[in-house]
């Protein structure tokens, strides 16, 4: 799919302040996961073409999923798959997102299933992307642990979207920060 790095900086251009981080009663605004892949999901769908044969789906849970388990693959529930729904021959994108006040256990968490969803399960691209900050410290870390493991680094594609009103941006692959 030509137009994806496109449409998701159109899409992450899009999202507000309200979505970015979440106004608390009270108290300062937290990020939340959650609120903000919504919001890219919905602007993602609002840009969505008609003529691709990719479908857009928000965290599809794939616990039952019996060719993934027989893969080895963990089962997960990634933020965003574009993929051909019933059909293992066109998963195109797996997309993770995270904040910039991330735990390390998360951000291994989600390399270890980009990185198996691309080898294991046939996913032509994954995308990591960070919003509203970019811990590259902790993003190190993360890859040093995962590697430690003896799984590669795959080029999965980073991509930071540092504030409301501005686009995501491709800043690299993970490898280039090992």
């Amino acid at each position: 799919m030509q137009e994806l790095n496109q449409i998701l900086a159109q899409a992450t251009a899009s999202i507000e302040h309200l979505y970015f981080q979440l106004p608390i009663d009270g108290s300062d605004p937290i990020f939340r996961e959650r609120v903000y892949c919504y919001e890219l999901y919905h602007q993602l769908r609002r840009l969505w073409p008609q003529e691709t044969p990719f479908s857009l789906n928000g965290e599809v849970d794939k616990q039952g999923h019996a060719l993934i388990k027989a893969k080895g693959a963990r089962v997960a529930s990634p933020d965003l798959l574009i993929h051909t729904p019933g059909s293992m021959d066109g998963n195109h994108a797996i997309i993770e997102v995270k904040p910039g006040s991330a735990q390390l256990n998360g951000v291994c968490k989600d390399i270890r299933t980009l990185s198996e969803y691309c080898t294991l399960i046939g996913y032509k691209r994954a995308i990591y992307l960070f919003y509203g900050g970019l811990p590259l410290p902790l993003i190190k870390r993360a890859i040093k642990c995962v590697a430690n493991e003896g799984k590669p680094i795959l080029p999965i594609e980073l991509w930071f979207h540092p504030h409301p009103g501005t686009p995501a941006e491709a800043i690299g692959t993970l490898q280039q920060f090992a």
